[in-house]
Order: C-alpha cells, then sequence, then structure tokens
C-alpha cells in the first residue's frame, strides 16, 4: 500500500549538472540568483540538483539552453555510476533515447573515447543528438540498430555496455498514470521475453579480455520480478558470466527466493529502489562480469557425446558349454505321448492327492 500510495506522489525535480561546461556550484548559485531553491542531491552523487521550488521553467533557463545542465531523475543516474565507464573505453548504449544516459557516460569520460548510442526509433534517436549538441558532447555516434542484432554486429566490441531495457515502467506511476490502468500480466511477459534477448545480445557484445572493462549493466525502470531478477537469472544459465557488487552503497539487494521461485545467490548483490523507501522512481540494477564467451551446454547435450555405457549380463559373460547345450536340446525320440505321460505325475503331485487313473469299462449287453 505504501507503495502505491507514493508512485501516485510525483517525484522531486532533479537535474544533473554538466562538468563538461560547468561546475555544479558554479550552476547552483546561478540557478539561485534566478529565484530557484535548490539542494544537493544527496551524498553518493556529485552532480545532481534537487530544485524544490522555481519561479521560472527549469526546462528554458538560458543555463539549460547553453548546456550546464541535464533533467535526469536520481534513479536513471544510478546505472550509469554502477558502470563507471573510464576515459578512452569503448562504450555501448543499447536504448539510448533521450540521451540522458548516454551523456552522462560521456561526462564521466571526459568526451574520450567512443560512445555507439543506439535505439531502435530513429524519432526517438531526434531528441538524443539535440541533447549531445546541446551538452557539448564529442565522443558518441549515433545509430538506429535492433538491439537484439547487436551481439552479432559488434561481437567483442566493447569494453563496457549499458542496458537499460525497455520494460512496462511500473517503477514510474507517478510520471505516466495511465500504467496502472492499461498495463497487462501479457504486457510484463513480452517485455520479459525481449529483454532476455536484449542482455544475452549485450553480453555477446562485450570483450571479457578487455583490460579496463568486460563488465555491462542491466536495469529496468520496473519493479517487476519477471522483468529483473528473472532475467538476469536467465542469462546466468546461458552465458559463462557472474554477477558482481554494483558499487552503489544504498539500495534494496534484488530478491534471491519470491514465493516457489528460487534464484541464484548472487542476486542479492543487485540493487533495487523503491519510490516509498528512496523517494525515487522504482528501478532494478545489476552488474555483470563476463568471464568468457563458452556457453553453458544443458545436460541432454552433454550426455549425447558419451558413449553409452555397455551392459553385460551375466549369462552373456559365460562362455557356452557344448554338453550343457545338448542337455538342453529335446531327445529325438522323444515323443508327444511320452511327453503327457510326464506331465501327469508332476500335477498329481501339487494337487497333493492321488488321482486314479481312468479304467475304460466294458459295457453290458442287456436282454
Amino acid at each position: 500500500l505504501e507503495f502505491i500510495d507514493s508512485s501516485d506522489k510525483p517525484r522531486p525535480l532533479v537535474i544533473r549538472t554538466n562538468t563538461l561546461k560547468a561546475r555544479r556550484k558554479d550552476l547552483a548559485s546561478a540557478l539561485m540568483k534566478r529565484g530557484v531553491n535548490l539542494d544537493p542531491l544527496a551524498s553518493w552523487s556529485k552532480v545532481g540538483l534537487k530544485i524544490s521550488e522555481s519561479p521560472v521553467p527549469i526546462g528554458a533557463t538560458p543555463e539549460y539552453l547553453s548546456g550546464m545542465y541535464m533533467l535526469q531523475s536520481a534513479a536513471s543516474m544510478c546505472p550509469v555510476l554502477a558502470l563507471s565507464p573510464q576515459p578512452q573505453e569503448r562504450v555501448l548504449d543499447m536504448s539510448a533515447a533521450p540521451g540522458g544516459k548516454t551523456s552522462y557516460l560521456a561526462q564521466l569520460m571526459r568526451n574520450t573515447g567512443v560512445i555507439i548510442a543506439n535505439d531502435l526509433k530513429p524519432e526517438r534517436q531526434k531528441a538524443t543528438v539535440a541533447n549531445i549538441h546541446r551538452l557539448g558532447v564529442r565522443n558518441v555516434v549515433a545509430c538506429t540498430y535492433d538491439g537484439r542484432k547487436l551481439g552479432d554486429t559488434f561481437r567483442n566490441g566493447f569494453d563496457r555496455v549499458l542496458l537499460d531495457a525497455p520494460c512496462s515502467g511500473l517503477g514510474v506511476i507517478s510520471r505516466d498514470s495511465s500504467v496502472k490502468v492499461q498495463r497487462t500480466m501479457a504486457d510484463i511477459g513480452r517485455c520479459s521475453h525481449l529483454q532476455k534477448e536484449l542482455l544475452l545480445a549485450a553480453i555477446d557484445a562485450v570483450n571479457n579480455k578487455s583490460k579496463s572493462g568486460g563488465v555491462l549493466v542491466y536495469s529496468t525502470c520496473s519493479v517487476s520480478i519477471a522483468e529483473n531478477e528473472e532475467v538476469v537469472n536467465y542469462a546466468l544459465a546461458k552465458r559463462d558470466i557472474k554477477i558482481i557488487d554494483s558499487g552503489l552503497d544504498f539500495g534494496k539487494p534484488g530478491f534471491t527466493r519470491y514465493q516457489h521461485r528460487r534464484f541464484h545467490p548472487s542476486l542479492g548483490l543487485t540493487r533495487r529502489f523503491y519510490p516509498h523507501v528512496h523517494n525515487m522512481d522504482g528501478f532494478y540494477v545489476a552488474k555483470i562480469l563476463k568471464l568468457s564467451d563458452e556457453r553453458p551446454k544443458k545436460k541432454e547435450d552433454a550426455n549425447s557425446n558419451q558413449e553409452p555405457p555397455t551392459i553385460v549380463t551375466k549369462e552373456k559373460s559365460k562362455k557356452s558349454d557344448p554338453k550343457e547345450e545338448a542337455q538342453m536340446l529335446p531327445k529325438p525320440d522323444e515323443t508327444e505321448t511320452e511327453k503327457k505321460n510326464d506331465v501327469l505325475p508332476l500335477k498329481r503331485k501339487e494337487m497333493g492327492r492321488s488321482i486314479p487313473p481312468k479304467v475304460k469299462r466294458k459295457k453290458t449287453k442287456t436282454n
């Protein structure tokens, strides 16, 4: 009930300072001169600012238009912090639009290296390109591939991959109240299936031999177990990976068991965020380390490669004796009448009493 009540309430407005163009201290003083009441977001963020009151539209100030900050929720910053990209790396953002996480990646990489910002729909990428230009990002290449095919297109091509997968949006009801009415279990099932395909493709795109990376982060803006723990648990069975600590010192641990379902114990290292607990959008973050390109084989496939065991019975292992075989064969002079005579005494003994033999009586003629 607390989750439902908190989901109906609006979340605090949060902005992220673009350190490529300004410092958080200078941005805060510039906005305060315009009458904006703000505070630092939290101890875990060095660039976030929480807006409590503003007489001017935050998305139309000169500071915003010049690219000094980006409107971004607090929860959506967590996957980027968990990924922790380094300068000069090759990074893939599989679902980049509208560019908030992509620009944060470029900010942490200090505009070096290469970021492939992918999204399926070209219409959504227009916002990504606009934000990239406004924020002064120069190391991003935008593309519109099907994310499920990126594992084959860019196999082992990146040091780090960020997958903020498409989801049902059950964690952002405060921004879209229609989710409560329109979403069905069938929608969640379709999202879960798509997320499993995207996660396997993301794992294939990561280079496990990278000296600085070999890491990917899977995140959703949903609190559904079918879209979070079940998806990661599925990937653990399909690829040679392991869950590692996300580096986030806040948030609730992921589920390792729920009702009749049991998940891998390492899923306790993943992180969940709730509106009624953290005053943030509902979010899920899992950090994964790729160990190798090997794929675990099914038990049936492993057993099929082995030769079937040879079964040797006692009768076959013994050598046949010609004398015994001769005794088992029927005698050539034995007739059917002799066989019946042999069987008849056995039947008398089994019945426990003697049966007198039948005597033929002569018929007497009557006068």
